[in-house]
């Protein structure tokens, strides 16, 4: 494979290529096909597809969020976005920081087997211990008792007292472990949020059934999909994001011993890429005369 052919194979995946996806079944076939991908492009470059790219059909001037605001096309991306998160096509996580992270539903059992909470029935518990704060306990309660919630409506319910910065750190806190998520999003009222186990049970049910090195291996094959062929230093700088890189390694290796990836030289570069399926041979059968 030539550096070249890698390049054209991307921008054909990632619809980069003049192809952009406006509909909202060009956009639940573009994620199911990547996997998932960033909402907006990352100053760091990460090697990955964006949704904006693919809604722009180009990788020219895509924004970052910073300069989203002032970009037509990411208020449109965005509500398309939104709409395959009404229907569960697709789910948010936040593992970047600078921009949403958008995985397709056959996928995100295995984000959530990587990063969610095992115990996602168990009342939220502050401690010193704790990876939650007392706000966020008080959050995920309401959130609870009351399903689907604005941020508006939930800071009436808190009494109003905190105040926007410490409520987008306890939702933070607990999006961050999959214990809440995003479900919709209207202009006059903002994020819509909801319990992940109420909004969407199955995935959840899965990803919980899942050890870390099952949802890992999975994650790694599919993102070397979505991306064609990575260097391994590109697959472990995207899952450092995740989970350690020493296990990161540790997975590439596994699946290398088993034959699940392989090697393939791009120009003078070694990369990894999914192990082609070999065609099984079938010999033709003569015919009588």
């Amino acid at each position: 494979m030539t550096e070249q052919e890698l390049h054209h194979a991307r921008r054909q995946k990632w619809r980069l290529d003049g192809r952009p996806v406006r509909t909202l079944e060009e956009a639940r076939e573009f994620i199911e096909s990547v996997g998932f991908c960033l909402l907006y492009p990352l100053k760091e470059r990460l090697l990955a597809p964006t949704f904006i790219g693919a809604y722009a059909g180009s990788d020219d001037h895509l924004p970052t969020w910073q300069h989203a605001f002032a970009d037509p096309r990411a208020q449109q991306a965005g509500e398309l976005m939104v709409r395959l998160l009404r229907e569960k096509a697709a789910f948010e996580a936040s593992p970047f920081g600078e921009t949403n992270f958008l995985v397709a539903h056959s996928v995100f059992p295995y984000l959530y087997g990587l990063v969610g909470d095992r115990n996602p029935r168990q009342t939220v518990q502050p401690g010193k211990h704790s990876d939650y704060s007392p706000l966020a306990r008080d959050v995920f309660e309401a959130i609870r008792q009351q399903g689907k919630i604005s941020k508006p409506r939930l800071r009436e319910l808190l009494g109003g007292e905190p105040s926007p910065a410490a409520l987008d750190r306890a939702l933070h806190e607990l999006w961050s472990r999959l214990r809440i998520t995003r479900v919709d999003y209207k202009p006059e009222e903002g994020a819509f949020w909801d319990a992940l186990l109420r909004w969407a049970p199955e995935p959840v049910r899965k990803g919980m059934n899942l050890s870390v090195q099952e949802a890992l291996s999975a994650l790694l094959s599919k993102y070397l999909d979505g991306v064609v062929a990575a260097e391994q230093s590109e697959v472990e700088e995207f899952f450092s994001h995740l989970v350690p890189r020493s296990r990161v390694r540790e997975s590439v290796n596994a699946l290398l011993a088993a034959r699940e990836l392989s090697f393939v030289t791009v120009g003078k570069k070694s990369m990894l890429q999914i192990t082609p399926r070999r065609q099984e041979f079938t010999p033709r059968t003569r015919r009588k005369a």
